[in-house]
């Protein structure tokens, strides 16, 4: 069965497109097809980064969302990675509902996988419990992302009535590595993909190459567990 990602999390600043670049980079190594979408018009890392297999799309435009169905429709072997921008729920919400997606994409076939990545602040925790609660059918399954480079303990989270409803409705909880913020600003200023940073001299030194491969193996490792 084939999957939609919606990498979201609605708090800006948790990591949500480094999530979904290493999302699009697990599929490439993992020769798994995907076309990606780029819903932060504002910081188009995603779409950017990864600019051979994602595109763009606005938020709050039908026609523009509509398009992500198209692409699936034209290509029914490829999973949908979507990056979403921050404060997108409402009107993606709206979106979902009044064209039911979810409806259509079971009866296409496909899994409906909403993530939620955050960081270790009580925001994100609430944000989760709005999302668990807007959407409630059987066919959607949940992925939350322990963002480590956005937070440090997440034990109020592990403690809290949110997360014993999220672990209730089978949501599979994953923990994102610290990468080391030295080697992510370098990434960032030379626009690249993880798997260049892994492996071309040119860009980083030994030690950094080992450093992207031993985040991307334990990150790997986490990713294993969707099945």
């Amino acid at each position: 069965m084939n999957r939609v990602h919606f990498i979201g999390g609605e708090k800006g600043g948790v990591g949500k497109s480094m999530t979904a670049r290493v999302l699009a980079q697990y599929h490439i190594d993992n020769n798994m097809p995907f076309i990606g979408f780029d819903c932060d018009s504002s910081n188009s890392t995603f779409s950017r980064f990864y600019e051979e297999f994602a595109s763009q799309v606005i938020i709050g435009e039908e026609e523009s969302l509509d398009g992500m169905l198209a692409a699936i429709e034209a290509f029914p072997e490829r999973d949908l990675i979507i990056d979403l921008a921050a404060q997108a729920a409402g009107p993606l919400g709206k979106w979902i509902e009044e064209t039911d997606v979810f409806g259509l994409l079971d009866e296409m076939g496909y899994q409906v996988c909403l993530w939620h990545v955050m960081d270790d602040g009580a925001d994100s925790v609430n944000l989760l419990e709005q999302l668990l609660t807007r959407y409630t059918q059987e066919s959607v399954d949940f992925v939350i992302v322990q963002n480590h480079g956005r937070g440090s303990d997440f034990s109020r989270f592990q403690q809290s009535e949110v997360y014993q409803l999220a672990s209730s409705r089978g949501a599979l909880i994953l923990e994102l590595p610290k990468l080391q913020t030295k080697l992510t600003q370098k990434i960032d200023f030379n626009n690249t993909s993880f798997w260049a940073v892994a492996n071309d001299k040119s860009i980083m030194n030994i030690a950094e190459r080992q450093r992207m491969k031993v985040w991307l193996r334990n990150t790997y490792e986490q990713f294993s567990q969707l099945g």
